[in-house]
C-alpha cells in the first residue's frame, strides 16, 4: 500500500491552530459541512501550488495571508506546515516551512528539508546549513525548494511534492471544449481532463479497468473517447442501446456521469502522468446515485494500492461499507471556531471493529467523533515543526 505523506502538523492554518494527523494508504476525513475538513487539505494544496508557481498567487487565490493565518483573538502573524515524507525509494524524512506576515507583505521566515543527506536550513531568505556544497540564492518571498530543486538531490523531493493533485471536480468544466494539453496531470475542476485521459488511453488495461468501473456507476457505458473538433478536444461517450452502442457528447451527459469519470481518471492518472504520488478529493459521492458508493470505495481502495487517497465526505451512505476500518477514518469537529481532527473515539473503534455498525450509521447517530485523549495530548504536546526528529 503507498503512503507518501505520513505525518501532516500545521499550527494557524485557517481555522486549524494546530493539528498532528497522521495519514494511511486511504484515509477518510468524516465531519460536517464547515468542520474544517476542506482547510486540512486546503493545507497540503497551498505547498504543491507554491513549489508550481509563486507562493504570492497561492496566497491571493486564497484572499491573501489575512485569509490564510487563523483568525482568532491574538491574530497570529504566522502559520506552519510540516510534512513527515516517504519518497518512492523509501526514504524517509521531511519537509516544513513557517510564512510570516509583514506589513504590506509576507515573507518565508523559516524553512528546513532533511532527507538523509539531502538537507537544508533557510530562515529570511539566507541559506543558513546545506548538505550540498554549491547552493543556489535564496529569497524570502518564495519557498527555496523551488531553486533547491535542480540540484539531483533535492529534485525527487520537488517532483513527488509539486505533483500531488487535488480534486474538486467541476462538470461544466469538464463539459467545455478543452485546449489540447500535455495531460501530467489532472486540473483540480479537472477542465483538462481529455489530455489526461488522451495519454492514460495508451495503456489498453488502464483503459478497460477505468471503463469497467465507469460502467458500473453508469450501466450501460461501453467506452469514452477524446474527439478532437478543430483546434480544441472534447469527450465522447459510447454507452449500450437496445440493439446498438449511442454515441453521445459531454455536453449531453450527466453531471453524475462526468464527476464519476473525473474521479476515476484523477485515481488512476498515476502512471499517465509520470508518478502522482497523493490525490486528495472532495466528496466523490456528489452527484452520484447512492448505489454507486460500493464501486467508488472499490476504486479508491484500489488506486491506494499505488498512490495515497486522501477523501472528505460526510456521506453515510459511502460510509457504509462495512469493509472501512476505524484505522482509517479521522474524524473532524468544529469547537469554538477550531478544527480539530483526531482518530475516531473508543466507542466508534470498537463498533467497527466488532461490525455492530458502520461508519455511516455511526455518523447518522453523530457517535463518529474525534478520540478526545489524542486532541487532549496533541493540544498539550509543544508541536516542533523544524528538529529532525521523525515520528515512528
Amino acid at each position: 500500500m503507498a503512503v507518501f505523506i505520513r505525518r501532516v502538523l500545521l499550527r494557524n492554518f485557517k481555522s486549524i491552530a494546530s493539528c498532528d494527523v497522521q495519514l494511511e494508504p486511504l484515509t477518510f476525513l468524516v465531519g460536517a459541512n464547515g468542520a474544517g475538513k476542506s482547510n486540512f487539505v486546503d493545507a497540503l494544496r497551498f505547498v504543491a501550488d507554491s513549489l508550481r508557481g509563486p507562493m504570492d498567487h497561492a496566497l491571493r487565490e486564497r484572499g491573501g495571508i489575512h485569509e490564510v493565518r487563523r483568525r482568532s483573538g491574538g491574530h497570529p502573524t504566522n502559520f506552519s506546515v510540516r510534512l513527515e515524507l516517504t519518497l518512492p525509494n523509501s526514504r524517509a524524512g521531511y519537509y516544513s516551512f513557517e510564512v510570516a506576515a509583514k506589513k504590506g507583505a509576507f515573507e518565508v521566515s523559516h524553512e528546513r528539508c532533511e532527507f538523509e543527506q539531502a538537507t537544508y536550513v533557510v530562515e529570511r531568505g539566507v541559506v543558513k546549513r546545506a548538505s550540498e556544497q554549491i547552493m543556489p540564492p535564496a529569497t524570502s518571498d518564495r519557498l527555496y525548494l523551488t531553486n533547491a530543486a535542480g540540484l539531483p538531490a533535492f529534485r525527487p523531493i520537488f517532483d513527488a511534492l509539486s505533483r500531488m493533485g487535488f480534486y474538486n471536480l467541476n462538470p461544466d468544466a469538464m463539459r467545455e471544449l478543452q485546449d489540447p494539453d500535455a495531460g501530467e496531470v489532472l486540473r483540480r475542476d479537472g477542465s483538462n481532463i481529455t489530455g489526461v485521459l488522451a495519454r492514460m488511453w495508451r495503456d489498453p488495461a488502464r483503459r478497460e479497468r477505468v471503463i469497467e468501473l465507469l460502467g458500473k456507476v453508469v450501466p450501460g457505458t461501453v467506452d469514452v473517447e477524446v474527439k478532437r473538433l478543430g483546434h480544441k478536444e472534447t469527450l465522447e461517450f459510447r454507452q449500450r442501446g437496445e440493439n446498438q452502442t449511442w454515441v453521445f457528447p459531454a455536453l449531453s451527459m450527466s453531471d453524475g456521469t462526468l464527476r464519476a469519470l473525473g474521479v476515476l481518471v484523477a485515481l488512476f492518472q498515476e502512471d499517465a502522468a509520470g508518478g502522482v504520488p497523493f490525490v486528495a478529493i472532495e466528496e466523490p459521492e456528489v452527484a452520484l446515485h447512492p448505489a454507486a458508493a460500493g464501486v467508488l470505495i472499490d476504486a479508491l481502495r484500489a488506486a491506494s494500492k499505488r498512490t495515497q487517497v486522501l477523501v472528505t465526505s460526510h456521506s453515510p451512505d459511502l460510509l457504509d461499507d462495512e469493509r472501512l476500518t476505524a484505522e482509517e477514518i479521522r474524524a473532524v469537529i468544529a469547537r469554538e471556531g477550531k478544527t480539530e481532527i483526531a482518530r475516531v473515539d473508543e466507542a466508534a473503534r470498537g463498533a467497527l471493529q466488532k461490525h455492530l455498525y458502520t461508519a455511516g450509521e455511526l455518523l447518522r447517530l453523530d457517535q463518529l467523533l474525534p478520540d478526545e485523549e489524542e486532541l487532549d495530548r496533541a493540544r498539550k504536546a509543544q508541536l516542533s515543526f523544524f528538529d529532525g526528529e521523525l515520528q515512528a
